[in-house]
């Protein structure tokens, strides 16, 4: 499709190699000229669209594997670890990202009445074939990059249109429920949010249930059928991508920053953690430095 190919195009003259923001609030360009290891992150609310090459993502026990011409909803906070499956020099891997806001989604409910229509049950992340319409919204978001004039007057109505488009597309359901303040998916982003904020501290499952304003089991099923993982393994996944990104930054004792992040024991730690990222915590720090 030609709007695939100005996709491209604007992409790889406005991007560069790895994931940057751009002038344009909340758009971001992503670029690889090869395939990459996987990259443990916690993704914010967000739409990604591959105009170029493809990915694998993987939430808990979810995989999800997408190409050009596709796209993803992220709608809470989530611990995924996701990486660039196919990309050459010749045929890069390009995205681009725009953070979902949940306000603007509201109005748009509000005065277009779609609060009436019935609620899918929660669910945190989609990915769909990209429609004619996203696309063009899409294209037209990033001719912004070369008319930053038009910025301010036009990135709103164009983003209104595209959140639009995603209400009336595939991943509908999902983008309502982020929209909606008493949604299930927005209870649980509340006790996702608190998780987040206190990881270092013990987990106390009828305490999130109340934040969320529901019974255990309802908030066990929920909370599981968003995020792919018990509430236990996602503060896990917290607290090990919380102990790396520390690592990274400063190559204290490992045992004393596996505390920092929750764990009693320095042996659990290592042990979780290198299930999680595949060596031991001071190994792939040391392995993570040398690549940056």
């Amino acid at each position: 499709m030609e709007n695939v190919r100005e996709l491209s195009q604007l992409i790889a003259r406005h991007g560069r190699v790895g994931q940057i923001e751009t002038s344009v609030a909340g758009l971001s360009l992503i670029v690889s000229y090869a395939p990459t290891e996987p990259i443990h992150n916690i993704y914010e609310p967000a739409f990604a669209l591959i105009a170029n090459g493809a990915k694998l993502t993987v939430l808990g026990d979810r995989v999800f594997n997408y190409g050009a011409g596709q796209y993803i909803v992220v709608s809470v906070e989530l611990p995924i670890a996701g990486h660039v499956v196919m990309a050459t020099e010749d045929e890069p891997f390009l995205a681009m990202g725009l953070t979902l806001n949940a306000a603007a989604i509201a109005t748009l409910l509000l005065e277009t009445s779609s609060v009436d229509r019935a609620e899918a049950g929660p669910s945190g992340i989609g990915v769909s074939q990209v429609s004619t319409d996203i696309l063009d919204v899409a294209v037209r978001m990033l001719r912004l990059l070369d008319r930053p004039r038009d910025v301010a007057v036009l990135r709103p109505l164009i983003e209104r249109e595209l959140l639009w488009r995603l209400l009336e597309g595939e991943q509908g359901a999902m983008i309502r429920q982020f929209g909606l303040a008493d949604s299930r998916l927005s209870q649980i982003g509340h006790a996702i949010r608190w998780l987040r904020a206190h990881y270092a501290e013990m987990l106390r499952v009828e305490e999130l249930a109340q934040l969320a304003a529901m019974s255990v089991s309802s908030f066990h099923r929920h909370f599981r059928a968003v995020t792919a993982m018990s509430p236990i393994q996602y503060q896990k996944q917290i607290r090990l991508q919380e102990a790396r990104a520390r690592l990274l930054a400063d190559a204290g004792d490992v045992a004393t920053i596996g505390f920092d992040v929750g764990y009693d024991s320095p042996s659990q730690f290592s042990r979780e953690y290198s299930r999680l990222f595949g060596s031991p915590p001071r190994r792939d720090a040391i392995r993570l430095r040398r690549q940056e």
